[in-house]
């Protein structure tokens, strides 16, 4: 592999005009197609498989248009206290805003509290709810602005008005804040890293480009394949991300091979043909853990992951082509200033005067590109450090990771809604009067579908069945069942005595669910439970039992990947379980924060609850790809230097003398990132980010840095051990470039090689 993609990188220097013209071609016709495809739809959430999922497609098919699209506000009033709004001029001041709230030009219907018994039993509180004749994302920003004009006409009569509901909701997210303030730190980190501008603005230019055409094709395939809009919500992210970091490896290698003596054209091919070989693979480990999401069973899932392991390919495919091709435009513009002084040919250009002035400087400055390049740095440093004391190092790490990772035995999940908002907001507002007002588990009513089609008397099945869940402990009120029109199949509602996020509640829903073979057997009718109480309940429940499969999937074949590409039985395996180190630990973290509350007023926490039902599968599918990326970029270099005759002890060294900077930059970027989010008002944009940035800070400077180094200096000649039989049967793809060392001459010569310096066969 590695001689192929040599050859590749030199085609993509000498031919740069017809790559860039190629991935311009593509841009350009991704884009017109995005452009005048139908676009993205937003197709309801899904979850195949679980209870309230066929209960939901049973009153779709009993109760046509019962279950409609359509988008719904409720507006919540509480009387002044001491006062009723059952008193005149208060209801009169409530039916007034009904009727404005009627004029709205997307409005289906305003249900009157009076009239639907929308006031709770001490008058205090009363709702009014808005039906709208379309969804939510296309309830228009004039219908809300008309909600909260509305709104504002009862405040004047002195009562209290909150507003709430999926038609308030304008989905607007984070706005790309995030993205800016991650592309900004990024531009500071590699300004730092490179000390050029060049160097720094190349990755972020090629990170841009591969966005770009996923992005647009994305798009322009979301109408035949059923994407939603935020189906490529993860392929920006990781697709900005992956893109950085593989576009920074090359050209940090780049760099690296120009600055022992090569000319650009053969550095180009000597950088593809090494780092390019570790971003291959460091994809592929992105890709199988972002594939490897169609193993959980959630459409949207499936869609997300294999839409941003799309992305992964196409950053991998701009880094080997791409990045060649623009060093090529401009071959020294990406060098540091010690060397920005060699020419296009590899000749001084810059004035005699000057070249004169700097031999003035040489015992400073001017050692050999062979002893400039072997100089120590803090990668060095900390590598020998490690070294010396690799059993302390190994145990502060791994205590540290277990201590953090002690509160993910508490772990609850969940779906958190407006309860989860900030107090400033007003849909949080409306939820908790509503809870003041009727009860805790007003705001997440259960709902029963009772299946009586195959009972000898309908009603009097669905009255048993009625009767047993009103006497079921836990439940306040019920209300009266609703038949469908051929009179067999019934919809009514079960109100919690507990919030939707309590664990009572999910134990109730276990409850009644368990009640239900004695009621189908003595009443020949069945019933299911729904709602979005029990939705919530259920796709926890089916993330907790997919997250083990999902781990064995991605982590077994991650592993074999990886014994592919390391040529080891043990460094596979201590990736393998220092990422679970990590992801554990960071589960940890944000269960310590967003459940128990430690420290959430820091990160501006305002409600603890149950941690999102989908966030451990996001934190194991995103950080395994980002942290198999920095094993591949770290652990290769060591590799390359142990086949090249170094000792495992110096080969570690030498590992971290060439990648511990770019590994740092990388992870310092995602950090920032990720990092970015926490600073939104959404509860679950907020843990998203935390969870992300705890996680990469633990893997890529706790793992990464400390516990792989002490793991292999302990390990030593061991650590690359093979079974004989298992090396003649793997295939070789030479990551490590170890073929490149061993062409003839006349194949590895630079043809513009400046005679002054050493031969080629010496620098390779």
């Amino acid at each position: 592999m590695a001689t192929f993609l040599y050859r590749l990188g030199r085609l993509a220097f000498r031919r740069r005009g017809y790559v860039a013209l190629i991935w311009l071609a593509v841009l350009t016709a991704v884009g017109l197609g995005a452009l005048q495809a139908p676009g993205a739809s937003d197709e309801e959430f899904s979850m195949p498989g679980i209870e309230s999922q066929k209960a939901y497609d049973l009153m779709q098919e009993r109760f046509p248009g019962a279950a409609a699209d359509g988008a719904t506000a409720r507006v919540v009033f509480v009387a002044p206290d001491g006062q009723k709004v059952t008193a005149t001029a208060t209801r009169q001041a409530i039916e007034e805003t009904v009727t404005t709230l009627g004029d709205g030009s997307q409005v289906a219907g305003v249900a009157d509290p009076f009239e639907a018994k929308a006031v709770s039993r001490d008058g205090s509180t009363a709702y009014a709810t808005v039906t709208y004749e379309v969804k939510s994302s296309e309830v228009t920003d004039a219908s809300r602005t008309a909600v909260e004009k509305a709104a504002d006409q009862a405040r004047d009569s002195g009562l209290t008005v909150e507003t709430g509901g999926s038609a308030m909701d304008s989905g607007g997210g984070p706005g790309g804040v995030a993205e800016i303030i991650g592309i900004a730190v990024a531009a500071l980190v590699l300004l730092i890293t490179f000390g050029s501008l060049a160097a720094a603005g190349l990755p972020l230019l090629t990170a841009i480009l591969g966005v770009g055409v996923s992005m647009f094709t994305i798009t322009m395939m979301a109408d035949a394949f059923g994407l939603s809009t935020s189906t490529g919500t993860l392929a920006m992210m990781l697709g900005l991300a992956v893109g950085i970091d593989y576009a920074l490896f090359v050209v940090s290698r780049y760099r690296e091979e120009r600055d022992k003596g090569h000319t650009p054209e053969e550095a180009a091919g000597l950088a593809v043909g090494t780092a390019g070989s570790a971003v291959v693979f460091a994809g592929l480990t992105v890709v199988i853990a972002l594939a490897g999401l169609t193993v959980v069973g959630i459409p949207m899932l499936t869609k997300m992951g294999l839409t941003a392991a799309g992305a992964v390919i196409v950053a991998v495919l701009i880094a080997l082509t791409v990045v060649p091709a623009l060093v090529g435009f401009w071959p020294n513009a990406v060098l540091s200033g010690a060397v920005r002084g060699q020419g296009r040919d590899g000749r001084p250009s810059l004035p005699r005067v000057l070249r004169f002035r700097m031999l003035r400087f040489r015992p400073l400055r001017s050692r050999k590109p062979s002893e400039r390049h072997e100089s120590d740095n803090r990668g060095t440093r900390w590598a020998r450090f490690v070294l010396r004391r690799p059993i302390p190092v190994l145990l502060l790490g791994v205590v540290g990771l277990g201590a953090l990772a002690v509160p993910m035995t508490q772990l609850q999940l969940g779906m958190p809604g407006d309860e989860a908002k900030s107090v400033s907001t007003t849909e949080r507002r409306a939820y908790d009067a509503l809870a003041e007002g009727f009860g805790p588990g007003f705001n997440g009513p259960l709902t029963i579908v009772v299946d009586a089609e195959g009972a000898e008397d309908a009603k009097a099945a669905v009255n048993a069945v009625h009767q047993d869940i009103t006497g079921t402990k836990g439940v306040v009120s019920v209300a009266a069942p609703r038949f469908d029109d051929a009179g067999d199949t019934a919809v009514f509602t079960a109100t919690p005595g507990t919030s939707p996020t309590d664990e009572k509640t999910e134990t109730l829903v276990k409850t009644i669910r368990g009640e239900r073979p004695g009621i189908e057997s003595a009443t020949g009718a069945s019933f299911e439970v729904t709602g979005t109480t029990a939705l919530n309940i259920d796709i926890a429940t089916k993330v907790q039992a997919a997250l083990v499969p999902y781990l064995i999937t991605v982590v077994g074949l991650a592993v074999v990947l990886l014994l592919v590409v390391f040529r080891s039985l043990l460094v596979p395996l201590k990736a393998a379980l220092g990422f679970l180190l990590s992801v554990l630990a960071a589960l940890g973290a944000v269960v310590l924060v967003f459940q128990q509350g430690h420290g959430a007023g820091v990160f501006g926490v305002e409600q603890t609850g149950p941690i999102m039902s989908l966030m451990p599968i996001f934190l194991v599918g995103i950080v395994f790809g980002l942290a198999m990326d920095y094993e591949v970029f770290l652990v290769s270099r060591m590799r390359e230097a142990y086949v090249h005759g170094e000792p495992a002890d110096q080969a570690i060294v030498s590992g971290f003398r060439h990648s511990a900077r770019v590994v740092v930059a990388a992870a310092l970027i995602m950090i920032a990132v990720f990092a970015g989010f926490i600073g939104e008002s959404d509860s679950m944009i907020k843990m998203i980010g935390f969870g992300m940035a705890t996680a990469v800070l633990l893997d890529a400077f706790v793992v990464r840095m400390a516990i792989v180094p002490a793991v292999l200096a302990l390990l030593g000649d061991r650590a690359w051990w093979l079974p004989k039989w298992l090396d003649r049967r793997l295939p070789r793809v030479d990551v490590e470039g170890e073929a490149l060392t061993r062409r003839p001459a006349a194949d590895t010569a630079d043809r513009d090689c400046d005679p002054d310096t050493e031969p080629v066969e010496a620098r390779v």
